[in-house]
């Protein structure tokens, strides 16, 4: 049996999949989760992951999923480890869900509520499981420890899993793991600096986020 992505796109990552790539904010302090979607989207990221390691975090995925109309982003939870922080996510009105590793509690409540996930795994063995619990792409963590070499290795017995490398990738690397089969890659704090969010530079953000994408996807 070939262990394949599930053929339908869903709608909440079809963003994801035509930009190949999706932002991963980890800063400890966002003054405008609306403005921060806005620059990222302006650079070419739509596909936006609030983590829960960001104090607050359940009011600044509201905040931003309510004003989906007016940024142009998709609005996902990253670091969801649970059942409970999985149901949060989803009250709080979030898109997709993101894990750090395999969780079928996650799994479960994200396909309860009808939204797609991507649960994190690493080995062959682990990428095998995440597919068989439904999970809409693999996430590779940490991506950069192995290297694109490993994420291509990767594609040899899996060619029809979308696999998104996470971890250390920044506009010199994530080129690679395109290049290596990556479906999508994730722009971590070399686009989303705690310190330019905090300071609102949100010019700065779209312009480390356009520097990103073009050079991870232009040819």
């Amino acid at each position: 049996m070939t262990l394949e992505t599930p053929p339908s796109t869903p709608h909440a990552l079809d963003a994801l999949y035509a930009d190949r790539a999706i932002a991963v904010v980890r800063v400890p302090v966002i003054p405008d989760p609306v403005e921060l979607c806005r620059a990222l989207a302006a650079g070419g990221i739509r596909s936006v992951e609030f983590t829960f390691t960001t104090p607050g975090v359940e009011a600044l995925i509201r905040a931003a999923a309510d004003a989906i109309g007016d940024h142009g982003a998709v609005i996902g939870a990253g670091t969801v480890v649970d059942r409970d922080t999985a149901q949060r996510a989803v009250d709080s009105g979030a898109q997709f869900l993101v894990t750090p590793g395999l969780s079928e509690e996650v799994a479960e409540v994200a396909t309860a509520a009808g939204i797609p996930f991507l649960l994190g795994a690493m080995t062959p063995s682990e990428v095998m499981r995440a597919a068989s619990l439904g999970s809409h792409a693999v996430k590779i963590f940490p991506a950069a420890a192995m290297g694109p070499g490993f994420l291509k290795d990767l594609k040899g017995p899996f060619p029809g899993l979308r696999l998104v490398p996470s971890g250390g990738l920044h506009a010199g690397n994530a080129r690679e793991y395109i290049q290596a089969g990556a479906a999508a890659v994730t722009a971590g704090s070399s686009v989303v600096g705690a310190a330019d969010v905090a300071a609102a530079d949100w010019a700065g953000v779209t312009e480390r986020a356009t520097a990103f994408t073009t050079a991870a996807l232009l040819p």
